[in-house]
């Protein structure tokens, strides 16, 4: 004997029915929409990347970043002589590691107490004990490796400002060879600086951290545009040849509190991504971390800040799968 249905009941069955297709129709939309467009207000949450700490007293570098980095401490003396010496522009050192470089940091160690006797050249445990004891005595991260923030409170970094070339403001509505506009730090074609050496071919990103700059290449070779940056205060930006691999157009720093936009991935940590993005705003009062002027020094805590010209002329470059040489 078959059952009717009440009105009411095939009311309900309708309404389901209608719903169901409907979460269907959404979950079909999400799935094929790769890069889907939020507001600021919603932005999801990268808990990993491995930027936005302007503020040392904010929030401290996790003790999983990439290999030769260390965190924000004093900055004692940035001039200093080092006994003479400077280190390789972007060294890192960690036990194993010989060579001037080594010997240059065990004199700046011995000079500063945290080490005694001469200056071997190999960066063995007595070594690796002064540089922990000097991050812990600074208030650094501790994590035993001399890299950019601890020559740079031994006075051994060499003059970061030497490598960074500064083109002028082009004139009002100057605009690069695909036809956008200039920022107040980009030049384009012959009016930019000249490719570095080994910088790869084809079409393609060159990321140059000596010189905060960068550059996009069509696949003729020509230099579309090239601006400068604000990259890592901690060197964990990989050299070597990379892909973009990730994108947003909006999404959110580690600990939540700044807005990065325009962000194109090129780069994987074990904590999260690095990658390009607009210069970040603060969520909570809308004011942005840096201005224009300050590009080309480095002051984020991974990515690479850029422009807003700049951000909008890379998102529409830089495709999934675009080649990005680091040097």
């Amino acid at each position: 004997m078959t059952r009717r249905q009440s009105p009411q009941q095939n009311h309900t069955l309708l309404l389901l029915l209608v719903f169901g297709l409907l979460g269907g129709f959404v979950l079909l939309g999400t799935a094929s929409d790769a890069e889907q467009t939020v507001s600021p207000d919603s932005v999801p949450v990268e808990a990993g990347i491995v930027d936005e700490e302007p503020d040392a007293t904010e929030a401290s570098v996790p003790a999983s970043t990439s290999p030769g980095t260390t965190a924000p401490g004093t900055v004692v003396d940035p001039a200093g002589d080092g006994d003479g010496c400077t280190v390789t522009m972007n060294a890192s050192m960690r036990s194993g590691n010989s060579g001037a470089d080594v010997t240059c940091l065990q004199q700046a160690l011995i000079r500063e107490g945290f080490l005694t006797g001469l200056a071997s050249g190999v960066y063995d445990g007595a070594t690796v004990a002064a540089v922990t004891k000097l991050q812990t005595e600074r208030d650094m991260f501790v994590d035993g490796i001399a890299g950019r923030e601890t020559c740079l409170s031994l006075g051994i970094w060499p003059d970061e400002n030497a490598n960074i070339i500064r083109t002028p403001v082009p004139p009002k509505g100057a605009k690069d060879l695909s036809g956008y506009p200039l920022s107040s730090v980009a030049s384009a074609g012959e009016d930019a600086p000249p490719l570095p050496a080994k910088s790869g071919t084809g079409r393609r990103i060159v990321f140059d951290r000596e010189g905060q700059r960068v550059w996009a290449v069509d696949a003729k070779g020509r230099i579309i545009r090239s601006w400068l940056i604000s990259g890592s205060k901690y060197n964990n930006e990989t050299p070597g040849t990379h892909k973009v691999y990730s994108r947003s157009e909006y999404t959110t720093a580690w600990n939540g509190k700044a807005t990065l936009k325009y962000m194109v991935r090129w780069l994987k940590t074990d904590i999260g991504a690095i990658g390009f993005h607009q210069i970040p705003v603060k969520r909570s009062t809308g004011k942005v971390y840096q201005t224009e002027e300050e590009l080309g020094s480095r002051l984020s805590g991974g990515c690479q800040r850029q422009a807003k010209l700049d951000a909008e002329f890379l998102w529409k470059f830089a495709t999934v799968g675009t080649k990005v040489v680091v040097l």
